[in-house]
């Protein structure tokens, strides 16, 4: 590859290279800029410099290979169930198990993670092969709201909930959370469901541990619009079916676009797991129908886990200012619509 020129190569018309990269399913923009800074992108033969703009009909390369002008005009998206124990990280240096490792193939680009989850922290993650998509839904302007069930460990006082919801300051600045709805448990050991507007790093854990409390479970269960079915268990993905990839770029205020077609194989994969999946569910039915228990899966949109630890005379409802871009608010009342 070439030197790189002294200035950015610029066109009025054009859009900026990270954005065209991201869109084409390589990866997030900001992981975008540093190829670009490290050398690995090229335009019409020239090594291109952040701030530089395309336009179509240029020759773009990566790595020496040449970005197809189909590239990036189909989507794939799935959903994640995080267990603890795995990184959000392509490659962890201490050998710990990554969150990419149990993810399907794709075609062409690679896997992009809407945001993360620390190790500790299991439950929902959402993955894309449009990093533009993945960029516009992590940016805070989005407000898109993140609904968390976590076990807090301590003695919980009321002036201590209206804190989190009015605002704490952090080392990174002021937190809170817009909903915090009582979800059961006995002693210490108390559970509840809490709403973020942002993904800070260790957000949630820090909010309670300054009130003097330490989280010891921590699992997502909502994105946006987006739950985890009750059928995806822990280290399980699903792939979304059109309608829900089009709820995604609602959320992200993005033209919806066309679902990748998959692969005869990998089709066949994917029909055999959800076969698999009814098997289970039918098998849960049966045992409710004798009294044995079990639960069978839920759709896409269903509230997993939202009563599993609900208190039998919950408390009053608390809840803050604001909304995300979610359709469906959080912690209905039972018998109540919101």
């Amino acid at each position: 590859m070439s030197k790189a020129p002294k200035t950015a190569i610029s066109s009025s018309d054009g859009e900026k290279l990270q954005k065209v990269l991201a869109r084409a399913g390589l990866g997030s923009r900001r992981e975008m800029e540093r190829w670009i800074e490290e050398g690995r992108v090229a335009i019409d033969d020239r090594a291109a410099r952040l701030g530089d703009r395309v336009s179509k009909g240029q020759r773009i390369e990566v790595d020496g290979k040449a970005l197809e002008a189909s590239d990036g005009e189909t989507t794939r998206c799935l959903l994640y169930h995080k267990p603890t124990g795995e990184v959000c990280s392509r490659k962890d240096p201490e050998g710990r198990r990554t969150v990419f490792e149990r993810l399907p193939k794709v075609k062409s680009g690679r896997w992009v993670s809407v945001g993360r989850l620390d190790y500790n922290t299991s439950g929902l993650l959402v993955f894309t092969t449009d990093g533009e998509l993945a960029n516009r839904l992590m940016h805070p302007s989005a407000q898109i709201e993140r609904e968390y069930l976590v076990r807090v460990m301590g003695e919980v006082s009321d002036e201590m909930l209206d804190a989190m919801l009015q605002g704490v300051m952090l080392d990174d600045g002021i937190a809170r959370f817009t909903d915090i709805q009582p979800g059961g448990g006995d002693g210490l050991n108390r559970w509840y469901y809490v709403v973020l507007m942002e993904g800070r790093n260790r957000e949630v854990r820090r909010l309670w541990e300054s009130q003097g409390l330490q989280v010891s479970r921590l699992k997502r269960v909502r994105y946006g619009d987006l739950f985890i079915p009750s059928k995806v268990k822990k280290g399980q993905w699903l792939e979304l079916e059109a309608k829900d990839v089009a709820v995604l770029y609602r959320m992200a205020d993005l033209p919806a676009k066309a679902v990748a077609d998959l692969k005869p194989e990998e089709r066949r994969r994917q029909e055999r797991r959800k076969a698999k999946r009814g098997r289970v569910q039918g098998a849960s039915r049966d045992q409710r129908a004798t009294g044995k228990g079990g639960r069978a899966g839920k759709a896409v949109k269903s509230r997993e886990g939202r009563h599993e630890h609900k208190d039998d005379s919950p408390k009053q409802r608390r809840k803050g200012s604001g909304a995300g871009k979610s359709s469906t608010k959080a912690f209905p009342k039972k018998g109540s619509k919101r």
